[in-house]
């Protein structure tokens, strides 16, 4: 396995903040629904939203990649890392999951 150099200690101070940052996101009060009132407004909004969702699970990606110590890319491109792959294709799905549940939420 190739052990790189990672910025674990960063992100390890960086999570208590993001933390105790979440309960003042939920106190901002009651959340508007917004509906599309024809059918390019609702297309419109399901790429925008589709876009969002894209870039926040490729970010959530970057930073699972950030966190461990594997180099993901080589294990599954150059050693086919079966195993390797499937964490990914897992951990891919559950950050999407979130971000669906949050974009539709």
């Amino acid at each position: 396995m190739n052990i790189r150099s990672t910025s674990f200690p960063f992100v390890k101070g960086i999570l208590p903040i993001l933390l105790l940052a979440v309960p003042a996101w939920a106190a901002e009060g009651p959340v508007s629904t917004w509906h599309p009132d024809s059918l390019g407004s609702a297309a419109v909004a399901t790429v925008i939203f589709g876009l969002v969702g894209i870039v926040l699970a490729i970010a959530g990606f970057k930073l699972f990649d950030a966190c461990i110590k594997v180099n993901l890319e080589q294990e599954i491109g150059e050693r086919q890392n079966i195993a390797a792959a499937i964490l990914c294709a897992a951990m891919i799905l559950g950050i999407s999951l979130i971000i669906a549940a949050t974009l539709l939420g």
